[in-house]
């Protein structure tokens, strides 16, 4: 394989997307300052129960090495529908629409909430280079009703898209939640994100009856080259009337700690939205990506009824074929023997009423 010039940019832009791996060309950017805590040394947060992120020359071996098998995706999968939402959705019924990778839009109690939005065209910090879409968000940006709120879970490029975010402003201006420092990183692009910030185990009341909670997860979080772990990453749990929602936009496995810790402290789980895609190869992605065997058993860790699966289908962020991950998640079901129907992965513009 040539490296050249243009070839190793456009490699850092693609894993500044899918692992975390800085970004050459920023140089510096503002960061969280804040008291010492169990996750956060003062200058980087870090995961008591995980392990530290990728290294540039892990990166390069993984993308330059001889054994690499990476599989062709399509250029492009049309939908086979879209969804038209309505404005709101009242009562104690939960609408979920899924846009595509994890983003989400979920209706209940009047309130219209977004998750991780992306509907730029590439989850890159350059226009030319990184992940570009195989396939249309799931909704128009032009057919979203109000937003009030929009949930980010860290600062990567395919979950904290400022373009995205910075048009929602202009559209609706929703509250931002999301863990501390990616806040820095919202208004350093346009200060009228009204991005808000908490730490791990923070609960915050969205209003209507609904609130959510930052939970641990298994990940980490990168923008530039001097800001590794300089923001937080997080989960979270949705409190709605038709129960809790278990939202994990990435993650890996590890031995299941933060799983079991969340069915201990917030159960019953109603659903589990859980991440199935971006984890070959193995010895590069397992600490930071869940393959679907072990989605099935964070399913079963945190004990949710039902769930959803997210994180594949739309951005090439890694090795595996476009189907892989929902043909490994009928197999993995199959040997936990658990029913199909308990674990779905929809496509985009499908939707799911709780």
């Amino acid at each position: 394989m040539s490296i050249t010039r243009r070839r190793v940019f456009a490699v850092l832009a693609g894993a500044t997307t899918a692992i975390g791996v800085p970004s050459v060309w920023i140089s510096n950017m503002k960061t969280y300052e804040g008291p010492v805590s169990d996750h956060f040394d003062g200058t980087r947060f870090f995961d008591p129960d995980g392990v530290p992120p990728r290294s540039l020359a892990e990166v390069l071996r993984w993308q330059f090495g001889t054994d690499r098998k990476r599989a062709s995706w399509p250029d492009w999968v049309p939908n086979a529908q879209s969804d038209t939402p309505p404005a709101r959705v009242s009562g104690d019924k939960v609408r979920l629409s899924f846009v595509g990778h994890v983003s989400w839009l979920i209706q209940t109690r009047d309130l219209n909430i977004l998750v991780d939005p992306v509907w730029s065209p590439r989850a890159s910090p350059v226009s030319w280079a990184g992940p570009h879409r195989h396939n249309d968000p799931g909704i128009a940006f032009d057919a979203l009703p109000k937003i009030d709120v929009a949930l980010v879970s860290h600062g990567h490029y395919d979950h904290l898209d400022v373009a995205t975010l910075s048009k929602l402003t202009g559209k609706f201006s929703p509250r931002v939640i999301t863990p501390l420092g990616n806040d820095i990183t919202m208004r350093d692009a346009d200060a009228a994100i009204k991005a808000e910030a908490f730490d791990w185990q923070d609960r915050v009341d969205l209003g209507n009856g609904i609130a959510v909670t930052l939970v641990p997860t298994r990940h980490w979080s990168a923008r530039g080259l001097f800001d590794r772990n300089k923001a937080l990453w997080a989960s979270f749990v949705l409190e709605t009337p038709a129960g809790k929602l278990y939202i994990v936009c990435d993650s890996g496995y590890g031995e299941g700690t933060h799983f079991r810790r969340v069915a201990e402290q917030h159960g019953p789980l109603r659903l589990a939205i859980l991440p199935i895609g971006a984890y070959e190869p193995r010895w590069f992605m397992k600490d930071q990506h869940m393959n679907p065997a072990d989605a099935v058993k964070a399913l079963v860790d945190c004990g949710a009824q039902e769930a959803l699966a997210h994180h594949h289908g739309t951005f090439q962020l890694t090795d595996e074929a476009i189907d892989a991950p929902v043909n490994a998640l009928a197999d993995a079901l199959k040997e936990a023997k658990i029913p199909p129907e308990r674990f779905c992965a929809l496509k985009p513009g499908q939707v799911v009423e709780i």
